[in-house]
């Protein structure tokens, strides 16, 4: 007996440890459109995996009930734990749930705010939110100067859920460009929040057109705000030649925009890349692989003359 067990010890050896992970993901809202396509990334990733198995949970923009898939996760012992925050300022409580459990865990998309004091264990997965302001706001000022009005234009800005770390960076990039030399020439008329939602947007929209002043230029936190802001201009009769649009993400429907001649500037974040890296994270941290706390994937200009590229 003693000997039929030393070959079998000795044939798993030779054959390698066999990749067999849980990992729990709980995703702040299923229908945000940008975080369907990075989920879409992840669980196209896991198909090309052997023995990764995903129990993804909708948040519902609640931050009570992310905390509880967390916990809950922790309670069915999950190997790996990967969040996209409701509430990048309520990730402590995660952060310390997981490493208390000696669980890893990896946020993605959106900055955790403990991000300076991550325990060991943990990552965060996403794109500089500071190129993604800047890149589409610098087009914009570029846009308005081509159109000559460097002698003095008007904007607004659709700003995402402020509790929201790229919210608050891609509305601090917005300011940061039109205080540069070049650029201050815009003056922002009035900036709020829409929280991500085209039909928020929408409204919001509508509500500064029947103020009666004119505008240059409206630049939205994501996409769906800038998509909403569109389709409250064009019903109020205002020619999308007159105005520069701006936004992040490069969705499909933003894509669709910007060929109609709707939308000028948007910036790909690769969020199917973001959720696919995020899954290869955790799977290093499961096997005790050195990672770099932050895993960045770059953003990229989209505009009219280079759309083509990203459909």
């Amino acid at each position: 007996m003693k000997k039929t067990l030393i070959v079998a010890a000795v044939a798993t050896l030779l054959s390698g440890p066999t990749l067999a992970e849980t990992l729990g993901v709980s995703i702040a809202n299923f229908d945000d459109n940008g975080l369907t396509i990075m989920r879409t990334g992840m669980t196209d990733h896991v198909g090309t995996l052997d023995g990764v198995e995903l129990q993804m949970e909708d948040a519902q923009e609640d931050v009570a009930k992310q905390l509880d898939q967390i916990n809950n996760f922790i309670a069915s012992g999950v190997d790996a734990i990967i969040v996209n925050a409701v509430d990048t300022d309520a990730t402590e409580a995660m952060s310390q749930a997981a490493a208390s459990a000696g669980i890893p865990l990896v946020y993605v998309n959106r900055q955790p705010g403990n991000m300076a004091t991550l325990p060991e264990g943990q990552a965060f997965v996403a794109s500089n939110e500071i190129e993604s302001g800047t890149l589409a706001a610098f087009r914009m000022c570029q846009d308005l100067r081509a159109q000559g009005k460097s002698g003095g234009a008007s904007a607004y800005m659709l700003m995402g859920r402020l509790s929201n770390q790229a919210a608050v960076q891609r509305s601090k990039d917005f300011h940061d460009v039109i205080g540069m030399d070049m650029c201050n020439f815009i003056t922002l008329i009035d900036e709020q929040s829409a929280n991500w939602s085209r039909d928020e947007a929408q409204n919001m929209m509508t509500n500064w057109i029947a103020s009666g002043e004119p505008f240059d230029a409206v630049f939205g936190n994501n996409d769906e705000m800038a998509i909403g802001a569109i389709q409250a201009m064009k019903a109020s009769g205002i020619s999308m030649d007159d105005v520069v649009v701006g936004g992040v993400d490069a969705t499909p429907d933003a894509l669709v925009a910007m060929q109609a001649g709707e939308m000028d500037v948007t910036v790909f974040q690769d969020l199917a890349g973001q959720g696919a890296g995020s899954i290869d994270t955790a799977i290093k941290l499961v096997k005790g692989e050195d990672v770099d706390k932050t895993v960045f994937i770059p953003f990229k200009l989209v505009t009219p003359e280079t759309v083509e590229d990203f459909l």
